[in-house]
Order: structure tokens, then C-alpha cells, then sequence
């Protein structure tokens, strides 16, 4: 990897590396490193895992009052695939990353690898710096994501605001039914409407039943007045609206 892109992705990290054959690791896919020693994966490995440390200490230290069942449902949330993702797109990491002739041809990275990035940097600063530098990493892309999940209380789980919604003013439970499918058994993808009482909201696709499910409960929300999505991805749910 040349100096260059090295030297943008210390910019977008806001981080110099002591020892830039980390971050050039950290930056390199499988799919055109060597060996697979020589790729970013034992970085994304231990990402995950300092992801995991980081976010848990924050919510231990900064919510007494979460029970572990609700740490738990807002960990899920905020480091989900999606939003690690998210997170690698939004500072660019997505188009620093190294790739084999064939992925560097499509359209679109997938999701799972532009989360896979931002994992292997976290794993790297970690490595390179030490905690407080992943800490710091990790903290100030997903803290208002922390809280804003902490606070809302339905911690993504659409379904369960859509059914209290359901009882409430429609004395009823939504049915969710599968659209259409497309891909290979090993990668389908689901399309998925929900119903109130016979009336139905705007099908979603997801990459399984569970998330198609999920989004469609979250268009069902938005319908109703009762979900915003604005236009950074955040999700407020009211449910006095």
C-alpha cells in the first residue's frame, strides 16, 4: 500500500501509527493479500471483540440503572453489523480498503466487508496504541447511538413496539407475511409486508425473515407518526404521538 493512502487514513483515523505495517494489515482484504496471515481478519477478530469491551464498559459505567437483559438488547443495537458498516462508510474506510480484481469490480462493497474494515481499524489502534486510543475510536462514532438506544427503551426491536401499538389501538396483532424471495438458499432475501386489522403498510426487503420483519415493522411505525428515521440513519420512537 503506498504512502499515500496511508497517510489518508491517518487523517480520517485522526491517528499517527507508530508502526504503519498495522495499519497497512488493518486495510488489506483477504481476497488480495498473500496469505491470509497477511490480511486484515486477525485484526477484525480482535476489533470485535475490544468493540464489544468498550461498548459494555461505557454502558456499565454510564447507565446504573440498565438492567443486563437491556445492556445487552442496546449492545446488540449499536454494534450490529449495519452500523459498524455504517460507521466505516461514513469516514471513508470503505474506499481505503485493498481487494482482489473480482470484489474491486463491484458495484457496491458489501456490507459485511466495509464492517469488517472498521472492525480490523479498531483492532489495529488497539494494537498500536492501546485502549484508550480504540476507546476513543469507538466512542466518539457510536456514543449518541448509545444513548439514543438506551433511552428509547424498544432498542431496535420494532416488532415489540408494532404489537404493543397493535393491542392497543387496534386491539388486534400484526400479521406478517413473505412477499417475494430472491438468491442462492445460503444468501435469500426476503420481502416482507405486515397487516393491522386488514390494513396493510409498505413491504421490506431484508437479508432474512427476522430483519425483513424488522424494517417492516419499522414502516408500519412510520405510517402511523409513531417512528422518525432522520437523515443520519438515527431512530426516534414516540410512542404518544
Amino acid at each position: 500500500m503506498d504512502d499515500a493512502t496511508l497517510d489518508r487514513a491517518e487523517d480520517l483515523l485522526d491517528y499517527d501509527f507508530v508502526d504503519r505495517s498495522i495499519l497497512n494489515r488493518a486495510l488489506t482484504h483477504a481476497s488480495t493479500a498473500a496469505t491470509r496471515h497477511e490480511s486484515n481478519e486477525r485484526l477484525e477478530f480482535l476489533g470485535d471483540s475490544v468493540l464489544g469491551l468498550v461498548v459494555c464498559e461505557y454502558l456499565h459505567r454510564s447507565f446504573p440503572d440498565l438492567l443486563e437483559g437491556d445492556m445487552t438488547k442496546v449492545k446488540s443495537s449499536v454494534v450490529s453489523r449495519r452500523v459498524c458498516a455504517e460507521e466505516a462508510r461514513r469516514i471513508g474506510l470503505d474506499q481505503l480498503l485493498v481487494l482482489g480484481k473480482g470484489m474491486a469490480a463491484a458495484r457496491e462493497l458489501p456490507s459485511s466487508v466495509a464492517a469488517a474494515v472498521w472492525e480490523s481499524i479498531i483492532g489495529a489502534l488497539y494494537v498500536d496504541g492501546g485502549l484508550e486510543v480504540a476507546e476513543d475510536f469507538i466512542l466518539s462514532a457510536l456514543r449518541v447511538r448509545i444513548e439514543h438506544a438506551a433511552a428509547s427503551g424498544h432498542h431496535h426491536n420494532f416488532k415489540s413496539v408494532l404489537q404493543q401499538v397493535a393491542q392497543q389501538d387496534f386491539s388486534s396483532a400484526p400479521v406478517y407475511s413473505v412477499l417475494d424471495e430472491k438468491g442462492p438458499d445460503h444468501a435469500k432475501c426476503f420481502e416482507v409486508s405486515v397487516a393491522i386489522s386488514g390494513r396493510s403498510f409498505p413491504p421490506r426487503w431484508g437479508s432474512n425473515k427476522k430483519r425483513a420483519e424488522q424494517d417492516a415493522a419499522l414502516a408500519a411505525l412510520e405510517e402511523l407518526s409513531i417512528a422518525e428515521v432522520a437523515e443520519n440513519g438515527d431512530i426516534r420512537v414516540d410512542l404518544n404521538s
